[in-house]
């Protein structure tokens, strides 16, 4: 029951350490281990790795918050539902962490919402503060789940459909915009002010 609610690939990426140097890549800018295949879901590698070893794979990838594994919730919604788990916004992403984090004994006291695991004080009322909480929280009553449902998917890809429909008529507003500017930016042609003479009459002869 647990192996159906909790992929395999899971307990295997919360097990693993990252942002060691890349031994296949010790002189590359770029060489941190810190992506994770979930078909391979073997030791953690880096981005020249990605295109060499795990290309057509299923790869996220995992960053730093203050010295604790984080990853986007972008990128992990793709593959589990994490619902119950707080998130957070750092550095304009919203992120969750992998795994529960050492705090102080007397942390989340007085607070209203606490991780069911770990006791640590939440923002919201969410049920657990990591996705290594829910992971206990899964074994220990059997009343949460990492799985997508076809509801869940469902809604997701109506709600990308609709931002992507967004994105489609702020376009073509912008596209219109561009084109009512380049026709407002054409000088009209100069208006002339000389008014036409009319035929000439001579004044009327005296008697």
């Amino acid at each position: 029951m647990e192996a159906m609610l909790v992929p395999p690939w899971l307990e295997s990426l919360l097990a693993k350490e990252f942002f060691s140097v890349c031994s296949a890549h010790k002189n590359a800018p770029r060489n941190e281990c810190n992506m994770f295949c979930l078909d391979c879901h073997n030791d953690a590698f880096c981005f020249y790795c990605t295109s060499t070893c795990h290309k057509d794979h299923l790869v996220i990838q995992i960053r730093r918050s203050s010295y604790h594994d984080v990853v986007r919730v972008a990128e992990i919604e793709k593959f589990l539902d994490i619902n119950g788990v707080q998130t957070y916004v750092i550095n304009s992403a919203r992120v969750l962490f992998l795994n529960e984090r050492p705090q102080p004994k007397n942390t989340g006291k007085g607070s209203s919402h606490l991780c069911e695991i770990c006791r640590r004080a939440l923002l919201e009322p969410f049920r657990f503060c990591s996705l290594g909480c829910k992971v206990v929280g899964i074994k220990k009553n059997g009343d949460s789940s990492f799985i997508l449902s076809m509801k869940n998917e469902e809604m997701k890809e109506r709600r990308e459909g609709i931002q992507g429909r967004l994105a489609q008529k702020e376009e073509e507003k912008l596209r219109e915009g561009i084109q009512q500017d380049m026709y407002r930016s054409t000088p009209p042609p100069p208006h002339s002010n000389s008014r036409r003479k009319g035929i000439p009459r001579r004044a009327p002869l005296g008697p």
